[in-house]
């Protein structure tokens, strides 16, 4: 069941203690920073004063919440000192404070319309303590405010790295804040682009976020197809935000600005925040890219009702393109415990002479497709080129071996179905998978997926193919994006073995739980 929570923070050093008594509530935590400016004689501190401590507070929580709580530091409260005018976005369950603040957390309480009484996380903390924004000769160069802020990126599944980015925007808007956001033409690059939520699911969850934070900037969310998006032609903007690796990128903008005859941008660089995993394969930072790292071997989505299909034996159809790693995962799938039909094994079965299938493809493509030992056997490297070189005669093949393969299949499931011992977990693998439209024939559908490019190389070097080669066989098969819309767990071989081992281990294991849970009926 979610739950969210808000936090009053008086002490930053007791962050790590209050977010490990915290998570066990709530999965969505607001922060709220007691930064004690509602006294007439406190002195006013410039909104973006407090970016470091904010940083600082993000960086700190990951070391304990994870991906467990979803973290929102607001600075609402840091730019107006009337709490009075507090608007969230979702409904908050429980206050908790890290210091004896009944009157402030009683008042949070009025305007939130909480029933709860407040969580006093350490009565031993000093009462009345605040927050002191961290201030020295750099940051007070920092603290100017402006109309108008830009920033840019992905932005893809809202992380750490983006909260402490566009945090530190907000942080020097009073305006407007306006975001691009990268479509699908500059994300081609991106390690497993085809994991990148849509662009309009992006803005979205960005205009989330940014609402919940501060509500009273306009924000101005845009898609961009390049890297320069609306500061090629915004005359009303007057900062720049950009994180430490894209500062050239910054500095291009104001050479663009410049030659249009438009203002130059101030620069504002935030630090990139390192990563704790330096396993090789996640990036030394905090990125999108981890996130999606992380994704593979993890249910990608729930499984459909399938009610035409018996509960068991539990049916996986594991597919993917060419060279992506389909036989070797379906290998690991064995070894667990599951009953693997090879696809295209069947199909070698399904070929032989004296088979309906067999009879029919010589019909059509004739006698050269037969090898040249006597056996009348199918020489699949005679009939590959016929048919890889010209899609309608592709898809003559397919529709003379995809019934006869997959009325072989069915009668194999039905007689694992009537045996004395049935396996828990059948796994169908399958390349033409969802062309065939099998899915339907299957619980739900695991694949793999590997780069184009990468693909190609390991065409070339297994099959000692030509590159153009290589390309028509890749071109002939169902593209990434498709394989992951259909998915529910999504692995990939582009890194080591050791990782692809792992990412197998973690989805057996959720799946297994899973079917522990199911209560297991007939198969008849």
């Amino acid at each position: 069941m979610s739950s969210t929570g808000l936090l009053v923070v008086s002490n930053i050093k007791q962050l790590s203690k209050s977010l490990r008594s915290i998570e066990k509530y709530v999965n969505s935590l607001y922060i709220h920073l007691n930064v004690n400016q509602e006294s007439p004689s406190s002195p006013v501190v410039p909104p973006p004063a407090w970016g470091r401590l904010i940083s600082q507070l993000y960086a700190d929580s990951s070391g304990y919440v994870g991906t467990k709580i979803d973290l929102r530091v607001l600075i609402s409260p840091l730019k107006h000192k009337d709490v009075n005018s507090l608007r969230l976005r979702k409904n908050v369950d429980l206050i908790f404070s890290d210091a004896h603040q009944p009157e402030l957390c009683e008042r949070l309480r009025s305007v939130l319309n909480i029933s709860k009484p407040t969580i006093f996380l350490d009565e031993e903390v000093s009462k009345g303590v605040s927050l002191q924004a961290v201030e020295d000769q750099q940051q007070q160069k920092e603290e100017k405010v402006y109309p108008s802020v830009v920033l840019g990126g992905t932005f893809d599944r809202i992380h750490l790295g983006h909260k402490i980015f566009l945090t530190q925007a907000v942080l020097r808007s009073h305006k407007r804040l306006v975001v691009g956001v990268t479509t699908a033409a500059m994300t081609k690059s991106k390690i497993l682009n085809d994991l990148i939520l849509p662009v309009e699911e992006r803005i979205e969850q960005l205009r989330d976020f940014l609402l919940d934070i501060d509500d009273t900037l306009h924000y101005d969310i845009v898609p961009i197809d390049d890297p320069f998006g609306p500061t090629q032609y915004d005359t009303d903007l007057d900062m720049i935000v950009v994180s430490a690796e894209t500062l050239r990128g910054g500095q291009k903008v104001n050479e663009i600005r410049k030659s249009k005859q438009l203002n130059e941008l101030d620069i504002f660089v935030i630090d990139i925040v390192e990563s704790n995993n330096h396993d090789g394969i996640h990036e030394t930072k905090v990125s999108s890219s981890n996130t999606r790292i992380d994704l593979l071997g993890t249910r990608w989505r729930k499984p459909e009702a399938k009610p035409q299909l018996p509960d068991y034996p539990y049916i996986i159809g594991l597919t993917g393109g060419i060279a992506s790693g389909k036989s070797k995962m379906a290998q690991r799938l064995g070894e667990f415990g599951a009953h693997v039909i090879d696809c295209d094994k069947v199909a070698h079965d399904v070929y032989e002479p004296g088979q309906v299938c067999h009879e029919k493809m010589v019909k059509h493509f004739g006698e050269q497709i037969l090898a040249s030992d006597g056996s009348r056997r199918i020489d699949r490297s005679k009939l590959g080129p016929l048919v890889f070189a010209n899609a309608n005669e592709l898809q003559v093949l397919n529709g003379i071996v995809w019934p006869e393969l997959m009325n072989e299949v069915n009668r194999r499931l039905n007689l694992l179905r009537s045996s004395d011992q049935v396996p828990r977990v059948v796994v169908l693998e399958a390349a033409v998978l969802l062309r065939a439209g099998w899915e339907s024939n299957c619980h739900e559908v695991w694949s793999m997926i590997v780069p184009p490019e990468e693909a190609v190389r390991r065409i070339i070097e297994r099959n000692g193919l030509t590159e153009e080669e290589a390309r028509k066989r890749l071109a002939s098969q169902v593209p990434n994006p498709e394989i992951v819309a259909k998915s529910h767990f999504i692995f990939s071989s582009q890194w080591d073995y050791d990782f692809t081992q792992k990412q197998a281990e973690r989805a057996w294991q959720i799946l297994c739980r899973e079917l522990e849970q199911r209560p297991r009926t007939s198969s008849l």
